[in-house]
């Protein structure tokens, strides 16, 4: 005798070894014995033969007709037998009461289980619902298959032209698109974005990398809205002094510029005045809003998307021939040379010029400070300023620092890239940035004095952190470090600069200590200038990668920095060479540029000789 039962949601066949009323010992076809619960044994049967018995019911329960099966069984609960008996018109044999039964569980779309050999039957509604989803599964399962084989064929499916972006950035991974982009990826080893650039998807490697941060950053698009532009108060006093502003020339935003003064007692009056948009960028307004929400100038070779409206900007930009609102800082110091006294005014500010890097450069350095005579309109006031910073930088630091390393500036024009080398600690760059740390270190304090809220840059054991509360900045070497020398580009400026004129003006601050409002900027703010800072790395390192493309450089020098990592030495770029030999650092070497890949922003540098350094041999 042998016996059909259900085990582990499926059934099976043996030969009963031994019947011991509660359980059967059976002997499987293949030879395996177990035990078997009687209350598991769906049927007994002597024929057809144990060997054959499964095969034949499985090919039996194929030829029933599933869909006059469920039509045969009503609405009731029912067991397969009866069932069986029902279809076949007659007492089922073994083979085909098995035969329904493997039909019967091989349809739970039709026929929902409701215990051990009984079902009952699927209602009309939910059947229809599933057999559509199995049919919409079947249809995209075929285009699904199609769009793999366009994407084999190197062409673009004409559906995923407007899911580019998603696919390329944000995939759902559950759409047939993605699901046939990671197989054709997939099987052509290739990652889903290099294959939809074969296919032609991605026309523009720069647009690629700039897509996916605006993706991100800016989903509704870069560009400005229309909004009203407050006026600044026409009641401001009108400093009598003459402003100038230093930036490269391609700068807009023009935050900070600077006047000197004489003094009746001896000595110079030094302002350095700050753009003043905190006047017309007020709380609860739209420019407001667009404010907090960019947080900051984003800025990369090919451009950069303003934190205010252009509009904006330029009503309160500090430009040449206007008189401009601007918050200032004057320092008197007398003819040693010594810091007598400062204030602080909210005012309008005659700006004379906006001297820019290109034509300041070739007259104002350290060899025409070194000779007394700096031969520019405004040399004697840059002199006076170049001595000032001088002056501030030695208090603060206590001597010569080290030379910087040099820094880069990228220009790009028609898609085609200029990569300027500057030496850092230029007279310009001494001046500029030993005044703006002064500002801001002085503005911090009068703050902490006052007990007004505001936003700091600390650094403590090396780590840079936004902060509440005022605390040493390690690497500046100061007591405090406010940042308020940007407004018109950083939003943490605007912040400090509401609280600073409401400081001057002797007004309650718009913020509060500890107030939520304020945390919360300053929060989101630290977390986007770093994912900014880290796009604006990025598409450096991509313009860096177009030059080796565009100047046909195969070959290049580069510098060891530790163990395989070497910098370039016409560029910001950094390479790990693995077949470099081991090199004592600042060693001078020559590489080969064997390949550039400008979607993974990575390069592959072979080492070729040792040119120079303190390990040459």
């Amino acid at each position: 005798m042998n016996v059909f039962y259900e085990e582990d949601g499926g059934f099976k066949v043996g030969a009963i070894l031994a019947d011991n009323d509660t359980s059967l010992q059976v002997e499987a076809p293949h030879g395996k014995r177990s035990k078997v619960k009687a209350s598991a044994v769906l049927l007994r049967f002597d024929k057809p033969a144990l060997a054959d018995f499964l095969e034949g019911a499985h090919r039996a329960a194929d030829e029933i007709d599933i869909d006059f099966l469920w039509q045969c069984c009503g609405e009731a609960e029912f067991d397969y037998a009866a069932l069986a008996r029902e279809y076949f018109g007659h007492e089922p044999g073994a083979l085909e009461s098995a035969a329904a039964l493997l039909r019967l569980h091989g349809a739970p779309m039709y026929f929902y289980k409701k215990g051990r050999g009984r079902y009952k039957a699927a209602p009309e509604a939910s059947l229809k619902a599933a057999l559509a989803g199995i049919e919409r599964k079947k249809q995209q399962a075929l285009q699904q298959a199609r769009y793999v084989e366009q994407l084999n064929a190197h062409q673009t499916p004409p559906e995923f032209t407007p899911l580019l972006h998603k696919l390329l950035y944000a995939p759902d991974k559950n759409t047939i698109e993605f699901k046939a982009l990671d197989e054709a990826a997939t099987g052509q080893h290739l990652s889903p974005a290099h294959l939809l650039a074969r296919c032609g998807a991605i026309p523009s490697t720069h647009d690629f990398h700039l897509n996916r941060f605006l993706f991100e950053h800016f989903p509704r698009g870069a560009s400005h809205a229309a909004l009203d532009v407050a006026a600044a108060p026409d009641d401001l006093p009108l400093a009598d002094i003459a402003a100038y502003s230093i930036d490269d020339a391609a700068t807009t935003e023009i935050d900070d510029a600077f006047s000197v003064s004489p003094r009746a007692a001896g000595g110079v009056r030094i302002g350095v005045h700050i753009a003043a948009p905190a006047l017309g960028v007020l709380p609860g307004t739209p420019a407001e809003a667009v404010a907090r929400e960019r947080l900051s100038t984003v800025y990369h070779p090919a451009g950069k998307i303003t934190m205010l409206p252009d509009a904006m900007v330029a009503r309160y930009t500090l430009a040449e021939g206007r008189d401009c609102p601007a918050l200032s800082l004057y320092t008197d110091v007398n003819s040693s040379g010594e810091i007598v006294g400062t204030e602080t005014r909210l005012e309008s500010v005659r700006v004379a010029a906006n001297l820019r890097h290109d034509t300041l450069e070739p007259v104002f350095h350290e060899a025409a400070l070194a000779s007394g005579v700096v031969d520019h309109a405004q040399g004697v006031e840059l002199k006076t300023l170049s001595e000032f910073a001088a002056r501030l930088a030695q208090a603060r630091l206590g001597g010569p620092q080290p030379p910087q390393r040099a820094e880069y500036t990228f220009t790009v024009e028609h898609d085609r890239v200029t990569i300027g080398r500057r030496a850092r600690g230029s007279a310009i760059d001494n001046l500029v940035s030993e005044l703006m740390i002064y500002v801001n270190s002085t503005w911090g304090r009068e703050l902490a004095n006052k007990n007004v809220a505001a936003i700091y840059r600390v650094q403590s054991a090396g780590k840079v952190r936004m902060s509440t509360a005022p605390a040493p900045h390690e690497g500046l070497n100061v007591a405090q470090y406010l940042w308020a020398s940007s407004p018109l580009r950083r939003y943490v400026d605007l912040i400090n600069q509401r609280q600073l004129i409401a400081a001057t003006r002797g007004e309650t601050p718009l913020y509060p200590a500890r107030d939520a409002t304020l945390l919360a900027a300053m929060r989101d703010f630290e977390v986007t200038y770093d994912a900014y800072a880290e796009f604006q790395r990025g598409m450096e390192r991509y313009w860096c990668l177009r030059w080796l493309q565009q100047e046909s450089r195969d070959k290049v020098t580069a510098t060891v920095i530790r163990e395989n990592l070497f910098r370039f030495d016409e560029l910001p770029l950094v390479v790990r060479v693995a077949s470099a030999p081991e090199l004592p650092p600042d060693t001078t070497v020559e590489l080969t540029v064997s390949s550039i890949d400008l979607l993974d922003l990575s390069l592959h540098c072979e080492f070729v000789r040792q040119v120079g350094g303190a390990g040459r041999c």
